[in-house]
């Protein structure tokens, strides 16, 4: 087929990669603009330009889609057979969509109609999620809301961060679509509407969720901590101080009440910091205090103190 790409950051390149594999004529890679990245604030390219110029695939980087009458024109010309949208970060408007005789299809973190949204990866750990996968759709005019043709599902280990199930999904979408295009080839003619009745959210996670309350239970603390690991981080505020939490585990810590005060630290040792909740003892394992690097507790509190009965 003759397929113009979509993408933008990591999770794209497996789906960029199958479809070279593949065989199918790929004319076109439409990506972000490139942006500063690092200390140095160099401009760098997007992970999706650099895996399509290794190939001598044309890129395109437009500011918007939206209204852009060069890009339309030249996917108009192009023709293709069908558009590949995978994290590209802007919504493409209809003109666009009605263009590919295939179709417009996008790769989805999440078993839709559930954590249609930004941050489906995320959601879906601090919600509790046992499973989650890949949904491919065709795309409308909506926010994730269009026909689904192919689901890959997976469990959510209890190991699993955000990072992990990303890693983890963004694979699992390419192999999804590799199994999605003979459908798709065929027409899409098992493609679903998504129940709207069961759909569910997962909008863009801002910092301020971060911030750790221990007036729920010990679980969804710790689901907090995974679902915003790597970035942005769960955090504590100790003595005004915020420090970021990476790593935590609910525990029974026999020896330890669970009653009293939510928040309170019920001890620090090697092993971490123990703090109550309004259910179950959580222990914080791995910590980032301001402009230091990430470490276990028992190395930070070497040189730190952190106080037993210190309400957080």
């Amino acid at each position: 087929m003759k397929i113009i790409f979509m993408g933008t950051p990591d999770f794209a390149v497996p789906a960029l990669k199958i479809l070279i594999k593949e065989g199918h004529e790929i004319p076109l890679v439409i990506t972000q603009p490139d942006k500063p990245r690092g200390r140095g604030k160099k401009e760098s390219p997007t992970p999706v330009k650099e895996l399509a110029l290794k190939y001598d695939i044309p890129v395109v980087q437009p500011e918007k889609l939206r209204k852009n009458k060069e890009i339309l024109e030249q996917i108009k010309q192009i023709n293709p057979d069908l558009i590949v949208v995978v994290a590209f970060g802007q919504i493409l408007p209809q003109t666009i969509l009605k263009i590919p005789r295939l179709g417009c299809v996008n790769i989805h973190a999440s078993l839709l109609p559930k954590y249609r949204g930004a941050a489906p990866i995320q959601w879906a750990i601090i919600r509790g999620e046992k499973t989650t996968g890949i949904t491919i759709m065709y795309m409308d005019k909506g926010l994730d809301t269009g026909d689904m043709l192919y689901k890959k599902e997976i469990p959510i280990e209890n190991t699993d961060t955000a990072g992990t199930l990303f890693d983890k999904l963004k694979e699992l979408g390419a192999i999804a679509l590799k199994e999605a295009l003979p459908l798709i080839e065929c027409g899409g003619i098992q493609r679903q509407a998504q129940n709207n009745d069961e759909a569910t959210l997962a909008p863009k996670i801002e910092k301020e969720l971060g911030e750790l309350n221990f007036n729920m239970p010990a679980v969804a603390v710790n689901n907090l901590i995974r679902g915003l690991s790597p970035a942005p981080s769960a955090y504590i505020k100790y003595n005004k101080i915020k420090i970021k939490v990476h790593k935590a585990k609910t525990t029974l810590a026999v020896g330890f009440s669970a009653d009293g005060p939510a928040g309170t630290i019920l001890n620090v040792d090697k092993n971490g910091i123990l703090v109550n909740t309004i259910k179950g003892l959580i222990l914080i394992e791995e910590i980032q205090a301001p402009n230091k690097k990430t470490m276990p507790v028992s190395e930070y509190i070497n040189g730190n103190q952190i106080e037993v009965g210190y309400q957080l």
